[in-house]
């Protein structure tokens, strides 16, 4: 079975404290929401507005009016929060990402670079650098049958 260190570069994420100690990228997803309010508490004011309560956009990132950020969330430099984006929370967005138009994201961590331009779902899972989602694409942890995945 691949291991972290088997698919990710830990260089291309501001959470790569988040992977240590850890053996497989499904074993973050429990304590993200707790893992972003201690990093957020400790983002620099002038790189990072605040503002909502457990929310942090770096200032060089590009939110639409119309995008729905729900704490806790990190939306890291250079990133772009498109329109009609629904970030639910205990989500990291990367640097240089990409959350497009009608996506929904929940419990995610997207390393830098990551593109989900559009019409996607993308529910606890971990996505490594530069991966690209293509239009109408899901990933969540509910199977279609109910039973345990």
């Amino acid at each position: 079975m691949l291991t972290i260190s088997d698919l990710f570069h830990l260089d291309d994420t501001i959470a790569a404290s988040l992977f240590a100690g850890k053996t497989y990228p499904w074993e973050v997803l429990e304590g993200l929401s707790a893992y972003i309010l201690q990093l957020g508490a400790t983002l620099s004011p002038e790189e990072f507005d605040h503002p909502a309560e457990d929310v942090w956009i770096a200032k060089d990132a590009k939110v639409f009016p119309s995008a729905y950020l729900g704490g806790p969330c990190i939306i890291d430099h250079g990133a772009e929060i498109r329109h009609g984006a629904f970030i639910r929370g205990s989500a990291i967005v990367g640097k240089k990402a990409v959350v497009g138009n009608s996506v929904e994201l929940k419990n995610v961590v997207l390393f830098d670079g990551v593109q989900v331009p559009h019409y996607n779902y993308v529910g606890d899972s971990v996505l490594g650098s530069h991966a690209h989602m293509g239009a109408g694409s899901i990933t969540s942890n509910v199977k279609s049958d109910k039973t345990l995945v």
